[in-house]
């Protein structure tokens, strides 16, 4: 991933996903292999959309050099958007096909949002409804033009930038419900229960709390730390250069988001433990997301979410560098209010009764639907019962009136009349008659 590319994108930088530091310690120094990337989330409801298109630029090589060569203001200002014009048709055909798909599923979210809200339209207007969607031009709905990408690259960098906040309240949201779970299961106990589970709650707590000292991250305690247990060299021997070089995985000059939460597993480590009950792996990776959060904030001057090798050279000369504010972990930093966590609660029960009050109205559609059911059955059975006796009364009526049975779709059914003895006894004399004389039997020979 090169400098811009990475801007543009933030797709391996901007989700949080934590990487596992390379070991350089193996006894067996081996080429390194090529791995695929893995397709991180970005978290963006058209992440596939943006990826496949990125994906699609990069195979044309004009594009590919110019995105290269291009910095983060050419980016961010929309110039490079008119370098589409100069790519390969079977590009601009694919790019086409791609925002063909896209519209069609934004037309698809669009009606089942319509449909759960019972919002009955018979003329729906899709081209008014798409411009609530930022990330493509909805007057065009059939090709791929320079506006398309420059409103891709503008919206997901304008989402991008505020995920870490919604990060934040998701992790707090979490937090309060878990708190919520935790009274209300106290609530449900005797006194001497409730007493004894929180005594045990308390216990983890301060289990989780004896951990050793966590470094502040991005100092230079931190990074010898892993400079010496994951690099296996000398922390005597510490040299920033180098250390930058080791860890910037992927060979292209900076460290992103991603490379940089692979140097704070050390830390973590100290205070989480995915087999111990008192550790959260939720809270771990909140607290993974501070760590980063605070090295940007020193590090990263121009705010490109990306650290070159000049920009990490210049913090380790600061004095924050050797003597850092001492790390506050989670434990140490509520992440909510008393006042935030009555608020949620509130919400809950709100929350609570609305779902309540919905599945008593599918309740009642359903008792309904039964009732309907037995009434429509009640009537084709009487339906049924009086074709049985329409027929019934027919036939008699037939019979009655000498006339031919009906057939099963009312058809009649004439049957050959059987001849009388008379005619039969005539016709057979008239056949006799018709037939030669026998020659007499037995004459003499001659």
């Amino acid at each position: 991933m090169n400098l811009t590319l990475g801007w543009l994108l933030l797709l391996s930088v901007s989700v949080g996903v934590w990487s596992v530091p390379i070991d350089r310690n193996a006894d067996n120094q081996e080429a390194k292999a090529e791995v695929p990337e893995e397709n991180v989330d970005t978290g963006l409801y058209y992440d596939r959309y943006l990826r496949e298109v990125i994906e699609v630029l990069e195979t044309d090589p004009h594009f590919r050099e110019k995105l290269q060569t291009a910095n983060t203001e050419d980016i961010k200002n929309g110039r490079l958007s008119k370098e589409l014009d100069l790519v390969g048709h079977h590009v601009r055909t694919r790019l086409d096909e791609l925002k063909r798909q896209e519209v069609s599923r934004l037309r698809m979210l669009l009606k089942a949002k319509l449909d759960s809200t019972n919002t009955q339209s018979l003329q729906m207007d899709h081209a008014s409804l798409l411009k609530q969607f930022e990330h493509l031009d909805p007057h065009n709905q059939n090709t791929f033009e320079a506006k398309d990408l420059e409103l891709l690259i503008t919206t997901a960098t304008k989402d991008l930038e505020n995920y870490d906040a919604e990060r934040h309240e998701e992790f707090k949201r979490y937090e309060m419900l878990k708190e919520h779970e935790r009274r209300e299961y106290l609530k449900g106990l005797d006194q001497e229960k409730r007493e004894r589970e929180e005594k045990r709650m308390q216990e983890l707590k301060d289990k989780h709390r004896q951990h050793p000292k966590v470094n502040a991250p991005g100092s230079v305690a931190q990074l010898r730390e892993v400079w010496e247990e994951t690099d296996g060299l000398d922390p005597q021997e510490f040299n920033p250069k180098t250390f930058f070089k080791l860890h910037d995985t992927n060979e292209d000059g900076v460290l992103d988001e991603q490379e940089l939460e692979a140097l704070f597993t050390k830390e973590l480590e100290k205070v989480y433990d995915a087999k111990n009950e008192e550790d959260d792996m939720m809270e771990m990776e909140e607290e993974r997301l501070r760590m980063r959060e605070h090295v940007m904030k020193n590090v990263d001057v121009n705010k490109d979410r990306l650290v070159t090798m000049e920009e990490f050279i210049k913090s380790t000369e600061k004095k924050e560098f050797s003597n850092p504010k001492e790390w506050e972990t989670l434990e140490t930093s509520p992440v909510y209010t008393e006042e935030e966590l009555q608020r949620f609660e509130v919400e809950l029960r709100d929350r609570e009764e609305e779902l309540k009050r919905k599945a008593e109205n599918l309740r009642q559609q359903q008792e309904l639907l039964k009732e309907r059911g037995k009434a429509l059955e009640a009537q084709r059975k009487e339906y049924q019962q009086a074709v049985l006796e329409m027929s019934q009364r027919q036939k008699e009526q037939q019979a009655a009136d000498g006339q031919p049975p009906a057939g099963p779709n009312g058809e009649l059914q004439f049957q050959p009349e059987a001849p009388k003895v008379e005619d039969k006894a005539e016709h057979q004399a008239e056949v006799q008659n018709s037939l030669p004389a026998e020659p007499p039997q037995n004459l003499p020979l001659t």
